[in-house]
């Protein structure tokens, strides 16, 4: 495939667009504005390219969220890029795409994370090689069924015109993939997860990234609204940030967007964004029997067909 069938404007546009919407509905639930920052790779910098970071600290909501737009190329495909696709080693490449965390303030609004993004690996003499990658998941403190069938079926929808068992593959996926494998538990409750997806055709693939990203404000903002104001202490407090370690643990250790960020020298502060702000780590702490903690263990933290 040619560079001029590869849409790179459409991709930014829609990427740059999407950043758009989410922020000013999160900035509607919030009740705050997020900072703005756009940012420039100068001549020295070993990446080249720019983006546009969104970040709102100790809001009404979200006591840290960070929505991110980046546009990035450089000459050498780093390790985490390459990893299943060795063939495309040495390759120089292009990358955009949006990626958000949220950790609201209270602990019974789950952490949700999204990236929707677009790689596209070029060599001289050869038509470039590009592929979509993204998904959602979510990762409650305390356990709602009925938030756990709707974030499936949402991530259901956006899967729906783009063949019957594509859903069950990509929840599959996002289940095997946001695993922490040296604690032997998911991160959270899942979602939907894709990567080096090329096939059929662009107009395809493009579709179905564009289809993921437009239901993740169906998929979130109904649940935050449902929790939102139910009353929280000092032991559901301390139960959070317990659990928020989790989520530093895999995205320092497992996760690409992570690793690629860090490998290819990107922007620190953006690649980072996605920490939450308190956390907790305990020794070899277990909740107690029969409590609200244990149930989410127990009933949660397992792959389970939400829809």
């Amino acid at each position: 495939m040619s560079a001029a069938q590869v849409n790179i404007a459409a991709v930014r546009n829609y990427l740059t667009t999407l950043q758009d919407r989410i922020v000013a509905e999160l900035e509607r639930l919030d009740g705050k504005a997020f900072r703005r920052e756009q940012w420039q790779k100068g001549p020295q910098d070993p990446l080249g390219g720019s983006g546009d970071s969104r970040i709102l600290e100790e809001g009404n909501l979200l006591e840290r969220g960070g929505v991110s737009f980046s546009h990035v190329h450089g000459a050498k495909l780093p390790p985490s890029a390459t990893a299943a696709r060795p063939e495309l080693a040495g390759r120089g490449f292009e990358a955009m795409g949006v990626s958000l965390v949220l950790h609201p303030r209270n602990p019974y609004v789950p952490t949700v994370h999204m990236n929707v993004r677009c790689f596209i690996a070029t060599a001289e003499g050869r038509d470039p090689v590009w592929w979509f990658g993204g998904g959602m998941d979510l990762t409650p403190y305390y356990g709602f069924d009925e938030d756990c069938r709707h974030f499936h079926h949402c991530c259901k929808t956006a899967l729906q015109s783009f063949g019957a068992d594509r859903h069950a593959r990509y929840k599959k996926w996002c289940d095997e993939y946001f695993y922490l494998k040296h604690r032997k538990e998911p991160r959270g409750i899942g979602g939907i997860f894709f990567d080096d997806l090329s096939e059929p055709d662009f107009d395809t693939c493009f579709g179905l990234l564009q289809s993921v990203g437009n239901q993740f404000l169906p998929a979130y903002a109904p649940i935050v609204e449902r929790r939102r104001d139910i009353a929280y202490g000092e032991r559901e407090r301390d139960f959070q940030a317990y659990r928020r370690g989790r989520y530093v643990e895999f995205n320092l250790v497992f996760d690409r967007g992570t690793l690629f960020g860090l490998q290819s020298g990107g922007r620190t502060e953006a690649i980072l964004m996605s920490m939450p702000p308190i956390v907790k780590w305990r020794y070899d702490w277990h909740p107690e029997p029969g409590s609200a903690e244990a149930v989410l263990y127990e009933q949660y933290l397992q792959a389970r067909d939400w829809v």
